[in-house]
């Protein structure tokens, strides 16, 4: 199952939640985000599917993508999570999870225009499968975590590389506002493949390509190891880390960091999940 949160036509301010099959987009009655809907009971979850498909739709070429989650509690994201990005970076693989923070304010649609900010040029692409929570818990053991997902999602971590070099914390570089897609869809464990391939396409050229069975901490790991500390809840997000590729580890023929620029198109996809399709823009004077 795919579900979004889209902004209306008729008043792009607004959103709904909505269901999306074989290409036809269906709203959610009295929804206005998918984290709404996670919070139903599960009987109520389906009855509002079940309502839903049988309404009115429009087709899926026709949405406006909001974040899938428009204001989750906490946004945790995970650093060095798969073994060919710490290689390539020169880190031995970690023995915990390196683990920092967003805030919603990051997050944009999938498709939304991401504009470069006028103090820092050195911005980094980093695709990331995103873990969605569904269902509360505290301290919640490995084995028990999927119960607690209600599924995952495409996303890039937009870095501020300049920033983020400043001191030894990553956060200054990782918050910057409308800089995260998050999206199109959450999609159902069900349609994930453990090995499903994750990618980031700049201008046409392949720059990240790899599979999430690489990661080091996996979905499982992960929710039980925040857990630990906070209550998750339903709408909380989780970026579990980039694969290799990163601008950061890579030098173009001039030597340089090929950073992301003004005009270039990043798109993030993983296999199952969809695609994020998002163009730069240059700093505001």
């Amino acid at each position: 199952m795919k579900l979004a949160t889209l902004r209306l036509a008729s008043d792009p301010g607004h959103t709904t939640a909505a269901v999306i099959e074989e290409g036809r987009v269906y709203y959610l009655e009295n929804l206005d985000s998918v984290q709404r809907f996670l919070r139903l009971e599960d009987g109520i979850q389906q009855e509002v599917i079940a309502r839903a498909l049988v309404g009115e739709s429009i087709a899926e070429a026709e949405a406006n993508y909001a974040p899938v989650v428009t204001n989750p509690s906490k946004v945790y994201c995970i650093g060095l999570n798969y073994k060919a990005h710490a290689a390539e970076v020169g880190k031995d693989l970690p023995e915990y999870p390196a683990v920092f923070a967003k805030f919603a304010s990051t997050l944009c649609g999938a498709n939304d225009p991401i504009q470069i900010p006028a103090e820092d040029h050195r911005i980094d692409y980093e695709a990331e499968l995103a873990i969605i929570i569904g269902k509360p818990g505290r301290r919640i053991a490995a084995a028990d975590a999927a119960e607690h997902i209600a599924g995952y999602s495409v996303s890039s971590d937009v870095s501020m590389r300049g920033y983020q070099g400043r001191t030894s914390e990553w956060l200054q570089g990782k918050v910057w506002d409308k800089t995260t897609p998050l999206g199109p869809w959450l999609v159902t464990a069900d349609e994930l493949q453990p090995d499903a391939r994750i990618t980031s396409v700049v201008n046409g050229e392949t720059v990240q390509d790899s599979t999430i069975d690489d990661l080091i901490f996996t979905a499982n790991d992960l929710v039980a190891y925040l857990s630990a500390f906070n209550e998750l809840q339903p709408g909380d997000v989780i970026l579990t880390g980039t694969p290799a590729g990163v601008a950061l580890g890579r030098r173009n023929e001039h030597g340089r960091h090929p950073w992301l620029t003004a005009g270039d198109v990043l798109e993030t996809s993983i296999e199952g999940l969809g695609t994020s399709k998002v163009t730069f823009r240059a700093p505001e004077n």
